[in-house]
């Protein structure tokens, strides 16, 4: 007989690394509930899940349970954009005001679609404080980002466009596509591969939906002779602009397991998902672009998306060098995605990630609820797993 805290699901005995490393995080105490999945030439060979999802440990994570993933959402955004790049109906190098004319406001009418993609636009946060509510109104968000004069000259620098690059990626989808981010992800990407993922989630999937539970934030009594306090070590550290990428609109903690957070497109922040689907959206990009007769885009689009761009010292997040391709993490010297340079994907807020990599022929998918800080990009539960699954191969 199995408890919650054991693994379920299914693993190729090839794989047995990976079932061993989860079944080890789910025995922790302090462990929730997550799940992890793994394609191999576009076929499922991990697919396991085990824990609660919600924080009195009254309902098991099942098959079928999604999470918020955070930024591991931009990925998935990023796809959107490649795709209508693939087709021809946007150019990454022409002006985004050539789609968005208001967007040329603030002396922005050079900027080039690519450099919102890599974070180089100089626009990470909006100035004039905005309500709570402006990160639910869409039409908002967007103005106020068109009105916005970058932070430094752009292309000139790259910095984490935490949360407005989900707006500004967005806009031009909707803008080009004549469909929101959301729609134009369902129809053209997660719906034709079955995938159970969404940027806006509807709410019959509300009862599927585990609840998140943000980290303490460490206490000056916590850290011990030594040891650095990241937190105050950011916030020193911090130019005015990137504490407004992350804290205008600010957010509540108890808001992102609100019906309202799930139900917006703030494709950035807020896709819901599970990790197999995470892994079949990536198994697509592992394999060429296409899986089970479903065309994502072609290899010369990945190759365009999985481009470096920037690497280094980041302008909004000072004490973690980034490395970006077009609208995806690359791994860094201190974060590898697994042994192969040019794997590509986006981790999230907490501790997800997603990712492909195209010489291995495999994709990857985490996602947890209980999230962890710290000074990574990666967090250490994915990196295990992660490793587990490069070891097997």
């Amino acid at each position: 007989m199995t408890g919650a805290r054991d693994p379920q699901g299914s693993c190729d005995p090839r794989f047995q690394r990976v079932r061993e490393v989860f079944a080890e995080q789910l025995a922790k105490p302090e462990e929730l509930g997550a799940a992890v999945a793994v394609t191999l030439d576009g076929r499922s060979v991990v697919d396991l899940w085990g824990g609660h999802a919600d924080a009195a440990r009254t309902r098991p994570w099942t098959a079928d349970s999604l999470v918020n993933l955070f930024s591991t959402t931009k990925g998935m955004t990023a796809i959107c954009a490649h795709r209508l790049a693939d087709q021809g109906k946007l150019d990454l190098d022409a002006p985004v005001a050539r789609y968005w004319p208001e967007f040329a406001q603030a002396d922005k009418g050079d900027i080039p679609v690519r450099w919102l993609l890599d974070h180089s636009a100089g626009l990470p946060a909006v100035d004039a404080p905005l309500p709570p509510a402006a990160i639910y109104d869409w039409s908002a968000m967007t103005s106020a980002l068109a009105a916005q004069a970058p932070w430094w000259e752009p292309g000139s620098a790259h910095g984490y466009h935490a949360m407005t690059f989900g707006w500004l990626v967005g806009e031009i989808v909707r803008r080009v596509a004549g469909r929101s981010v959301g729609r134009y992800f369902r129809d053209e990407v997660a719906g034709p591969l079955d995938a159970d993922l969404w940027i806006g989630l509807p709410a019959e999937r509300d009862a599927s939906t585990a609840d998140l539970i943000p980290a303490p934030l460490p206490q000056v009594g916590d850290i011990r002779p030594g040891e650095k306090n990241f937190i105050a070590e950011i916030l020193a550290q911090a130019k005015p602009y990137a504490i407004k990428a992350f804290l205008n609109p600010i957010v509540a903690g108890d808001a992102f397991n609100s019906r309202a957070w799930r139900a917006a497109e703030i494709p950035a922040a807020n896709g819901h998902g599970s990790a197999r689907s995470l892994a079949r959206i990536y198994g697509a990009l592992a394999c060429g672009g296409s899986l089970d007769g479903v065309d994502v885009c072609s290899r010369e689009a990945i190759d365009r998306a999985r481009s470096e761009q920037r690497r280094g010292p980041d302008n909004v997040i000072p004490v973690l060098p980034t490395c970006h391709a077009l609208g995806f993490q690359l791994g860094t010297e201190a974060e590898p995605i697994g042994p192969n340079p040019r794997a590509f994907g986006h981790a999230g807020a907490g501790g997800s990630l997603g990712f492909a990599d195209p010489e291995a022929r495999v994709s990857f998918g985490y996602a947890m609820n209980r999230m962890e800080i710290g000074l990574f990009l990666i967090g250490p539960r994915a990196t295990a797993l992660m490793n587990a699954v490069f070891e097997s191969l």
